[in-house]
This record gives C-alpha cells, sequence and structure tokens, in this order.
C-alpha cells in the first residue's frame, strides 16, 4: 500500500460466490447442464424463454444444496419458495432471473479457514445466465449456459483482508470439491465471486459506503482487485477528510481490469427495488421433511476442516502444509493413498507439495494426471528415510519419474550407476579427512559455536561425493574427527 497509513484503516468485505452445480441437467429444464460444446447446442424452450415454457425444478439441485448447508452448519428451510429477479441485459433470455429473495433455503452458517470463522449470512439457488461472446466486427449471445444451476453463498461483511478473502473462497470451493457439487474449475468459470468492498477507520463500527467488483473466477485476481479497491478508497477519505462519504464512494458495480489492475465502473449500483422482486408464479414451494435432511447428513463424507484438523493432530502436518493439501481434493486423495504404504507423512506431503509440484507448475499436470501411482512416490519417499539414496540422488530419480510415468523408483536406482549410494566408509572417511585438512578455519568457526561452519563441511564432503554419500554418515565422521 506503498505510504498510506494502511493500519489506521480497517477494510470490510462481504463476498457473493456463485457455485455452478454439476448436474447432468440443468435447473429448470432437461437440456444438458454442460461446459464448451458448439454455442446454443444446450438448449430448450424454458432455456431460452420462450412463451409458455415452464419450469420444472430439478430435484439433484435441492440435495446438492442442501448437502453444502449441512456442511457449512446452516439453518435448512423446511419450506423455500422462488422469486423473479428482473432486469434486462441480452444474455438473459427472460429478461428475468428465477432465484431466491423471501425465502432462501440456507440461512446461516460459517466457513473456517487460516484459523478464523467467517459468517455466512445466507445461501440461495438460482438460474444462471447465457454468456456474452465479443469478436472482431460483432457479438453474440451463447445461451447454452442460461438455466446452468447455481447456489449463490453471501457472507456477512465480516472479511477484513484480502488474504482472507481469498482463504474463505478457497475454503468453499474445497467443500464443494468433497461434497461433489460442483467440479470447482475457476477457468471455465464454475466458481464465480463478487466482492463488495468499503473501508472504515479502525474503531469505527458503522458501515461506510461500498462498491461491488463481479464476477472474479481467480483467487489471485480477487486478492490483487480488493487491495487496489481499498487502496482507492483509502487515499480518497485521506485527500478530502471533509466530504461526505456517499459522494466520495456512490455505490457502483465495477469490473477488474486485470491488464490496468484496477477496478473499471461498469453501472451505478442498483437496489433491491430496481429488480422489482415478486414471487415466482409457475413454481410451488419446496417441501422438505426432517428424515430427507437427516438421510443427506448421514451421507456428507469427511469435510475439508475435519481432514485438516486430523492432519494437524494426527499426522503433526504444519498448518500450512495440510491447507494446502485440503484445499485440492485430488491432491490430498493423492497424499491418502500414498500414505497407505509410507510411514513419514511431513516428508511425503513434501514431496507431494514442494518437490513434485515445483517441477510440473509450469506444465498444467499432476501427478495423479500424469500416471505415477501414488505408491511409487510413497516408495520413493521410503527410500530417502531408510538411507538407501540420499536427498540429491532422490531429486533425479523424480526427475526420472516424470519423464517415465509408471516407472517404479527402485528399478530407476538399480539401473543407474550413478544412483548407487555411497556406502564404502573408509573412502568417505578419506574425503572428509581431506575437507576437514583443506578447512581449517571452518573448523576453528564450528568450535566456536557457529553451525553455519559445520554445515559447510558437511557440504563439502557431499559434494566431493557428488552428493551419494548418506549426510547422516557423513554428520557422523565429521564430529568424531573434530572432537
Amino acid at each position: 500500500m506503498g505510504d498510506l497509513p494502511y493500519d489506521q484503516w480497517e477494510p470490510v468485505i462481504g463476498l457473493e460466490i456463485h457455485v455452478q452445480l454439476n448436474t447432468q441437467t440443468k435447473i429448470f429444464s432437461t437440456a444438458p447442464n454442460r461446459f464448451g460444446d458448439d454455442p446454443n447446442m444446450n438448449i430448450s424452450n424454458a432455456c431460452t424463454g420462450q412463451p409458455g415454457a415452464l419450469p420444472v425444478l430439478n430435484k439433484e439441485v435441492v440435495k446438492k444444496a442442501v448437502q453444502l448447508g449441512l456442511a457449512i452448519d446452516a439453518n435448512i428451510s423446511k419450506v423455500t419458495t422462488f422469486d423473479r429477479k428482473s432486469y434486462f441485459y441480452p444474455d438473459s433470455p427472460r429478461n428475468f432471473q428465477i432465484t431466491q429473495f423471501e425465502n432462501p433455503l440456507l440461512i446461516g452458517g460459517e466457513v473456517r479457514a487460516n484459523g478464523k470463522s467467517f459468517q455466512i449470512d445466507r445461501a440461495h439457488i438460482e438460474d444462471d445466465a447465457g454468456m456474452l461472446k465479443h469478436f472482431t466486427n460483432f457479438a453474440g449471445v451463447d445461451y447454452n449456459r442460461a438455466g446452468a444451476p447455481l447456489i449463490e453463498i453471501v457472507s456477512k461483511p465480516c472479511i477484513h483482508s484480502a488474504q482472507d478473502a481469498a482463504a474463505y473462497a478457497a475454503a468453499l470451493r474445497a467443500i464443494f470439491l468433497y461434497l461433489n457439487i460442483s467440479d470447482g474449475n475457476m477457468e471455465e468459470g464454475s466458481i464465480r465471486m463478487d466482492a463488495n468492498i468499503s473501508v472504515r477507520p479502525k474503531g469505527e463500527t458503522s458501515l461506510r459506503p461500498r462498491i461491488e467488483i463481479k464476477n472474479m473466477n481467480s483467487f489471485s485476481f480477487m486478492q490483487m482487485a480488493i487491495d487496489a479497491e481499498v487502496k482507492r478508497q483509502i487515499k480518497l477519505y485521506l485527500n478530502h477528510p471533509h466530504r461526505d462519504p456517499l459522494e466520495l464512494i456512490p455505490p457502483g458495480t465495477y469490473r477488474w481490469d486485470a491488464e490496468s489492475k484496477q477496478p473499471v465502473l461498469m453501472r451505478h449500483k442498483e437496489s433491491s427495488d430496481d429488480y422489482r422482486y415478486f414471487p415466482e408464479p409457475d413454481l410451488p414451494p419446496v417441501i422438505l421433511t426432517d428424515a430427507y435432511i437427516d438421510e443427506l447428513r448421514n451421507t456428507l463424507p469427511e469435510l475439508p476442516h475435519d481432514r485438516y484438523n486430523r492432519y494437524l493432530s494426527d499426522l503433526d502436518l504444519t498448518p500450512y502444509s495440510a491447507e494446502v493439501l485440503v484445499n485440492e481434493k485430488t491432491l490430498a486423495d493423492y497424499f491418502e493413498e500414498a500414505l497407505k504404504t509410507c510411514h513419514s507423512p511431513r516428508t511425503l506431503c513434501n514431496w507431494i507439495t514442494i518437490e513434485f509440484a515445483g517441477r510440473l507448475k509450469d506444465t498444467g499436470k499432476t501427478l495423479a494426471t500424469l500416471g505415477i501411482p501414488p505408491k511409487h512416490v510413497a516408495k520413493l519417499v521410503e527410500m530417502i528415510e531408510s538411507h538407501k539414496i540420499t536427498g540429491r540422488i532422490a531429486k533425479s530419480v523424480a526427475d526420472d519419474m516424470l519423464k517415465s510415468p509408471g516407472y517404479d523408483p527402485e528399478k530407476i536406482v538399480t539401473a543407474n550407476p550413478d544412483y548407487q549410494p555411497l556406502d564404502n566408509l573408509a573412502e568417505i572417511e578419506l574425503m572428509v579427512d581431506q575437507v576437514i585438512a583443506e578447512n581449517p578455519q571452518s573448523i576453528q568457526d564450528y568450535k566456536e559455536g557457529r553451525d553455519k561452519a559445520f554445515a559447510f563441511l558437511v557440504g563439502s564432503v557431499m559434494k566431493l561425493t557428488r552428493g551419494k554419500a548418506s549426510p547422516h554418515i557423513v554428520n557422523q565422521l565429521l564430529k568424531k574427527k573434530i572432537e
């Protein structure tokens, strides 16, 4: 934030997160709910708002929404209704959206992330709009997405930093994945986030005017957008201390421009009156029973926060490592499978989330999609922990595993003479003696309590052995000879 007195101001952020559900058909019609098909292929009379076409509710949408409510400990309404929300955009074929305003399905709830608890105001089901597609000389409308089922989760204005906003959104995405209610694909727009942002001096309890940045599908972009808007609002208040906040920050709807790295005004903010909500006349109320809700409660899987706590208490993972694993279900499932044949959870976690992840970062692939069996990563870690190979050799073996997915790491080591560990003590001892003779100052520094000097000596021996000696043996020999 540069030279702004940022620590004197408190951001107040609320998020509206729209998650597209992974049902086979749309929320109010039998048209396919599928991404990536040619434009205007997955449509029906109901999707395109043809006169006389009536909506029929997809019960799978209700099921997935109730599962979400159970996962976030929300109050599930036994009787819920639908409303019409009117707005006139080219991608809205009916010129209204079927949503829930007066009686949403889910009230309250919480999501835990970043060591904090974030409160949910409400969550409701609704249908999505189509998509405008802009070309060089014209624009077109694709109604394939029109009528796709959404859950909109509205947080309370309880988030006070861009980092917490991203952590909250990531935690919600993990819940979607664990419940298997959405594919969570951000690039395809399966999750879209709207951020409502205001700032106030620390200690002030009232809410100041806010603006909304809409339709973000990247956690990093959302963080950048929030930080930029917080900075803009603080500057306005500092430069005009006596102006009415409502004049300085008129409510509006913005989009995030990734190139200029600034929010761009799209339109001034509508109020709920502008949408002219009224009860949807073509859909009856949805009535849920306790038995139905309890049946779904009994089928819930282990949820992300429960898995996170288990990783901390049972596996002694660090909070950061546990969060990295848990937030990507496929990664956590891969780790769980590898753990069946590995007895070093922390080392295994580091190899999955750091060593292999770093090598795959720019490829768009993962261990699972590449076809490396979890048991092979587990075997590599076990070879390190049992001192059959050194860490340096293990890094080279990992490179070979990526080049030849499915190739057993033990066979890789056996087939390559350069990967055979150096276990001849006499040979290692000669190298230790050479390093000691060549570095008298480092010996003296170590004796005076400088640990870095000893690390330098170990590194020098390992360099002579080309990383093939066991660091444990090198440590022992060095200490014995120095002392």
